[in-house]
């Protein structure tokens, strides 16, 4: 039986069943990382193991929509050879799939309200079903969960290392989402947007280079439909208002490391890798070349 049946089998005789099966992918174990709640990049933070390459951690990240939770998971995943798994990636490649779903998901989407817990779990099921087969182990979790019974199911199938919630001011945020562009051709993505704030008042100033397509994409851009102002300020609300006892629930468990992103990816990478007490080779030889 395949481990999508088992799981929806599981749920329907009761949710504890749920927890065992699921928790047949998610193997536990624990890294050992003991955070101060509250911890940022620039707070001192106890004294972190280094993790090796391939070590299967098991973090979240956290952040409002448009932070960029998935170009931060998507580096560290290829810099510790564990799969970045976005829900929010899971949520379009079901759209665009034409599935039983689609057409459900893209009224919920293009109100900007959140996907309900059944869907993105039923979502996150075929995906672990699909690493199960891979013989994946370990993850980084990318918008997932984002309410408190979706970190309490996660809570009980597995051990998390790390929660890492990553910060920027809202207005920065609302013109990163305005600025997102895909290339309808290659999937690229790209943002348009040159944010430049001001610090005022003793509060550091922000400044977040555009990050621009080649020339064969830039007449092929796109934007997404659910990136309009009334959205994105409606999405970043709503996840306020249910996200915040996400954060609470991980703060008092220790494992809370909230990072304020200073500037774009060259100032952030950096100082998210010397938080994390971790170093990327390749990028300091790249950066020296």
């Amino acid at each position: 039986m395949s481990f999508l049946n088992r799981v929806w089998r599981a749920r329907a005789s009761s949710s504890a069943e749920t927890l065992i099966f699921i928790s047949r992918t998610f193997t536990a174990s624990s890294s050992g990382i003991d955070l101060h709640p509250g911890a940022s990049f620039s707070t001192k933070l106890p004294s972190l193991p280094k993790v090796p390459k391939d070590r299967n951690v098991k973090w979240v990240f956290l952040g409002c929509p448009g932070v960029g939770k998935g170009t931060y998971a998507s580096r560290l995943s290829n810099l510790l050879g564990v799969p970045h798994i976005a829900t929010g990636d899971l949520v379009r490649d079901e759209l665009a799939s034409s599935g039983p779903l689609a057409s459900q998901l893209a009224e919920i989407v293009n109100r900007g309200k959140l996907v309900s817990d059944e869907i993105i779990i039923n979502l996150l099921s075929k995906r672990l079903e699909a690493g199960e087969a891979k013989g994946e182990s370990g993850f980084i979790l990318d918008g997932f969960p984002r309410t408190i019974r979706q970190a309490e199911i996660l809570e009980k199938v597995t051990d998390i290392d790390l929660v890492v919630n990553l910060k920027l001011r809202e207005e920065a945020l609302v013109a990163k989402c305005l600025g997102r562009r895909i290339c309808s051709e290659c999937g690229g993505n790209y943002n348009v947007a040159c944010i430049d704030i001001k610090g005022e008042n003793g509060s550091p100033g922000l400044y977040m280079a555009p990050l621009l397509p080649p020339p064969h994409c830039a007449t092929k851009l796109i934007t997404r439909p659910d990136d309009t102002e009334e959205v994105v300020k409606e999405r970043l609300r709503i996840y306020n208002e249910m996200t915040q006892p996400v954060e609470e629930f991980y703060r008092s468990r220790g494992k809370l490391l909230e990072f304020n992103l200073p500037g774009g990816i060259p100032e952030s990478w950096p100082k998210l890798l010397q938080a994390l007490n971790l170093e990327d080779h390749d990028d300091k030889q790249s950066a020296t070349a």
